[in-house]
């Protein structure tokens, strides 16, 4: 073998730093995408709860348009009749129940949040709500602070208050 083409047989392949740098530009576009993966389905969870709370609000609505107060409410009347589960895409749970301090009201639990997602829902403008209530028994209004949702991980509660 002669050196022409002992070199040319040497340039031929590729290096191993080329390889390494193919696998590194690989490894962070798949990071890039997984994180994209995340953001996206967390909006879909947010969607789903916000579109859940419209049916359940709506369901408990036509079950009592004609009466002056909730006392009856059947959360599974109500659940039954729209076909929404009662757990929340979080995990948690929604709850039902009549306002201990006003019959006249109904409050819509959404249990299971971690922080963030707390935040989210707790500053959210809920469509004709009276207020909601966060996680350590205060009442909010169109905005939340990080200390309104710091209950560990999956033990934030977010309460709306209806009419």
């Amino acid at each position: 073998m002669n050196r022409k083409q002992f070199f040319k047989n040497q340039q031929s392949g590729r290096s191993m730093i080329e390889m390494l740098g193919v696998l590194a530009i690989m490894g962070i576009i798949t990071v890039g995408a997984i994180a994209m993966i995340s953001v996206a389905m967390r909006n879909q969870k947010r969607t789903s709860v916000n579109d859940e709370v419209s049916m359940i609000v709506t369901g408990v609505r036509a079950q009592f348009g004609g009466f002056d107060d909730f006392s009856g409410i059947n959360p599974n009347i109500v659940f039954a009749q729209i076909g929404v589960s009662q757990k929340n895409p979080f995990g948690g749970n929604y709850r039902i129940e009549t306002n201990p301090e006003n019959i006249q009201q109904f409050v819509l639990t959404i249990d299971g949040l971690n922080q963030s997602d707390c935040l989210f829902f707790a500053g959210r403008a809920w469509i004709d709500s009276v207020g909601y209530q966060m996680s350590d028994g205060r009442f909010g209004g169109a905005t939340a602070t990080p200390s309104d949702c710091s209950a560990s991980s999956g033990q934030n509660v977010v309460r709306i208050i209806y009419n």
